[in-house]
């Protein structure tokens, strides 16, 4: 493996938690593996690793952007990364504010929605 997919390996984890990486390695099959390393190289390996803002920033760009583009399925698990990039839940819910703003509400109380499910989810394990 090249070395931007290390890097965005190490990144992944830090950001997912081991358990959630193992999990979808262990699910990952040769047809998705090349797309599978795209993204661990792209999406990890360069954007998330870029020191130009911190994990905090990038976290609640990456909610907004999901909840924006009603892609809803990604955010429990950037919700359960918070805990490691250190958006509060109040971070959360300002984001997802901006969403209602400026792409509507409708996705924005989807995505909150989301948030709070995942929340109590996390707290009743003992995460959040």
């Amino acid at each position: 493996m090249s070395e931007r997919y290390e890097k965005g390996m190490k990144v992944r984890r830090r950001i997912l938690g081991d358990a959630h990486v193992d999990r979808a390695e262990a699910r990952k099959s040769d047809f998705e593996a090349p797309f599978q390393e795209m993204i661990t190289e792209t999406a990890w390996g360069h954007v998330w690793a870029s020191d130009g803002i911190s994990e905090r920033e990038r976290s609640m760009i990456t909610l907004a952007l999901l909840a924006a583009l009603g892609n809803f399925d990604e955010i429990p698990m950037h919700i359960r990364a918070t805990t490691r990039t250190g958006a509060s839940k109040r971070d959360v819910l300002e984001a997802f504010q901006h969403v209602a703003v400026y792409a509507g509400v409708p996705r924005a109380n989807h995505a909150l929605k989301l948030a709070r499910e995942t929340f109590d989810e996390m707290e009743r394990e003992g995460g959040a």
